[in-house]
């Protein structure tokens, strides 16, 4: 977790923070994620007992004063306040708000649940809020080798084998960050390093090979500092490509082809997986492939095209009788 934020801490969340990325495994991310809805949460509820002025910013109030004494006395209707404040004020929509309602449950359950700081979890009752579901959003085969073609200049190599590894394997943008020269293994395997710390290995496909093969001679050796030695792709200033660098990379070649100004880096692991499910691939070796832990966030990907549904009304063998003609009398 970044030092900026350990110093905003109150020692009980710092310490709740730690056990969740150190013990738990959660990622970089989602402990700041959490550690954010924490501040806000505090921070809201400071402005609503009025123990700072009423005309002070959000970014202005510091949550390093909280103790276990404060904490004990947020009650639930405390929570639901906040999470009316948030949508309304805030104009947040339902799934932020889940996850700031997650946030809020994984907190309080540890606080009660294991190191018994509190006697009674008031968020035990807790309701999320309703999100809807909806489709993930995906590249036509069309639409990605158009990208796919969109790559040139001067990191041609090292931007095509980018965009080939997020849409053939299915990478996070963090994944594609983290991946280091020996993750290629000599089996014609990559190994990868999810959510969690959790490691998965997938398969090279001929094009993410051939893709490799032609990036690897035009990657940076020389002027490389030294913590960067061993990352697979480089910024332009010879340093471990970052999150933003990826995703100013990806959204300069989606916004070249058609319809895709609007899409983000994750809609090429979207595009992999519909793909694959649709060209044969099982859900459960999908889920291996993703890196996902409940076959029920895998299954988001089983979402059926009308074309494919009307293949499945013409493969009925019946489909295709008709009644007898009457005899005439």
């Amino acid at each position: 977790m970044r030092q900026e934020y350990i110093s905003q801490c109150f020692p009980i969340l710092r310490d709740f923070l730690g056990y969740m990325e150190v013990v738990k495994g959660r990622s970089v991310n989602t402990v700041e994620e959490y550690f954010i809805d924490l501040r806000t949460f505090f921070r809201t509820i400071k402005k609503f007992r009025g123990l700072v002025p009423s005309d002070t910013e959000p970014e202005n109030i510091s949550i390093t004063d909280i103790d276990i004494d404060f904490i004990r006395t947020i009650t639930l209707q405390d929570v639901y306040e906040y999470m009316n404040y948030v949508k309304n004020d805030r104009e947040k929509h339902a799934r932020a708000l889940a996850r700031k309602a997650c946030s809020l449950r994984v907190f309080f359950r540890h606080l009660t649940n294991y190191t018994h700081q509190l006697e009674v979890n008031p968020v035990l009752n807790l309701d999320t809020p309703k999100t809807r579901k909806t489709l993930p959003k995906y590249l036509t085969l069309e639409q990605s080798i158009a990208l796919l073609q969109c790559a040139d200049g001067e990191f041609a190599e090292r931007d095509y084998c980018m965009l080939t590894l997020l849409l053939n394997c299915g990478l996070r943008r963090a994944e594609i960050v983290g991946l280091n020269l020996n993750d290629i293994r000599s089996d014609g395997t990559l190994r990868i390093l999810g959510k969690g710390n959790k490691e998965r290995i997938v398969y090279l496909n001929a094009a993410c090979r051939d893709a490799l093969d032609r990036y690897l001679p035009t990657r940076p050796v020389d002027g490389v500092e030294k913590k960067d030695k061993n990352a697979l792709f480089y910024s332009r200033l010879k340093k471990r490509i970052s999150l933003q660098g990826v995703h100013y990379i990806v959204k300069g070649y989606l916004k070249r082809v058609e319809g895709l100004e609007n899409y983000s880096t994750h809609k090429l692991r979207h595009t992999a997986a519909t793909l694959m499910y649709r060209n044969g691939v099982d859900i459960r070796v999908l889920k291996e492939i993703l890196g996902h832990e409940n076959l029920g966030t895998t299954e988001i990907y089983t979402h059926l095209s009308s074309e494919q549904l009307e293949k499945a009304a013409e493969a009925n063998p019946l489909a295709h009788i008709r009644p007898r003609k009457q005899k005439s009398t």
